[in-house]
């Protein structure tokens, strides 16, 4: 039973690494720049003997309107599925690349349509079918597949070393303590053109401070820091987000003590930490409707810009103890399987196709 992960990009096949760490498979990119992305940058993340070059594990290039003609399961890393077409030969699944507020492809209609053509959707959590609600899409029950956070279980697990990743950052004050700022691109109205520099200058006064740009931003988010660097600022580190193998997003979790961000998905996922969210304000509009208990801006404090954000840190630092029953709800309304086994929970449910994509093939021939 052939399986094959799809992404638009390099940076969403972390979401499938977990799964193909214990049942292998082949990734799919759509581009010979993205081959490229996946050979420089997964490369020595073969698990299975691959015979590979830079021992990746097994990639082909099919472009988006042949994806079709793939003979097996497709697992989706983004919303790519082409509703036109009929995938005789395969079984589809969809799990979306973090978990956020922004509506699906902008609210377009495209998006709720390509939404109902997989055979199943694997959801992250209640937050993900809350999601699909508020798009008034009516998918049926049997399509929705409890799986949780597929990234979730290194982290609960204990795998990923605080230690271990401030080493590799390069942090070399440990008593401070360090902030983390992830915003997203300019899709969600990302904050670090407008923020970066503000920031750097304020926050490394007191505390380190490690920047995180979106990875469509990677490249704007290295000059802020390489030129912050030469006007002397100390204190200040990057976690590349293209690193998919030393600067994992999970490292920077783990090696941070507050996070700030504005609509990017990170703002849910970081909840498994149980640490301090400080969200950053911007004027994007398309977002979903959720309920309270599924909203963080419900339940942290916004930087509007106004007053002085080492202040809101201090503030958000000192109380953080009052504040982790909150996020313990949230964690816990937006996902399944929060004490793990979210990667066994997929492969369960992928094993359990091979016998339905072999009655799915016979049919149709």
């Amino acid at each position: 039973m052939n399986i094959y992960y799809f992404a638009n990009s390099v940076y969403q096949f972390p979401y499938a690494l977990p799964i193909y760490n214990r049942i292998g498979g082949t990734f799919v990119v759509r581009t010979k720049k993205k081959f490229y992305h996946f050979k420089r940058y997964l490369h020595g993340m073969a698990r299975f003997g691959e015979k590979t070059f830079l021992k990746t594990p097994k990639v082909i290039i099919v472009p988006r309107n042949e994806l079709y003609k793939l003979k097996g399961i497709i697992l989706f890393l983004a919303n790519s599925i082409n509703p036109e077409h009929e995938y005789k030969n395969a079984i589809t699944i969809f799990h979306e690349h973090g978990t956020s507020d922004k509506q699906y492809g902008g609210g377009k209609s495209i998006a709720g349509k390509k939404l109902m053509k997989y055979d199943y959707i694997f959801l992250s959590g209640p937050k993900n079918k809350e999601r699909l609600k508020d798009s008034d899409l009516d998918i049926p029950e049997k399509k929705l597949i409890k799986i949780g956070g597929l990234r979730f279980d290194d982290y609960v697990m204990g795998n990923i070393n605080r230690e271990t990743e401030m080493e590799r950052l390069g942090i070399k004050d440990r008593t401070r303590k360090n902030i983390l700022y992830a915003p997203t691109w300019r899709f969600g109205n990302g904050t670090l053109r407008k923020y970066a520099f503000p920031f750097i200058k304020e926050i490394t006064k007191k505390y380190n401070f490690i920047i995180r740009p979106h990875y469509h931003d990677r490249r704007y988010g290295s000059l802020v820091y390489y030129l912050s660097k030469l006007k002397g600022i100390r204190h200040l580190y990057f976690s590349r987000p293209a690193n998919l193998i030393k600067h994992d997003t999970y490292f920077a979790f783990a090696v941070s003590d507050l996070m700030l961000s504005d609509v990017s998905s990170v703002i849910y996922e970081y909840l498994i930490t149980r640490k301090s969210i400080i969200i950053v304000q911007n004027d994007f509009k398309q977002r979903h409707t959720m309920p309270d208990n599924m909203n963080v801006l419900k339940h942290v404090d916004i930087y509007d810009g106004k007053e002085n954000i080492v202040n809101l840190i201090d503030k958000n630092l000192e109380h953080y103890y009052e504040k982790q029953r909150i996020y313990e709800m949230l964690l816990n309304n937006c996902f399944y399987a929060t004490r793990g086994d979210c990667v066994a929970n997929a492969v369960s449910f992928i094993n359990t196709l091979k016998g339905k994509l072999y009655e799915k093939i016979s049919k149709d021939t």
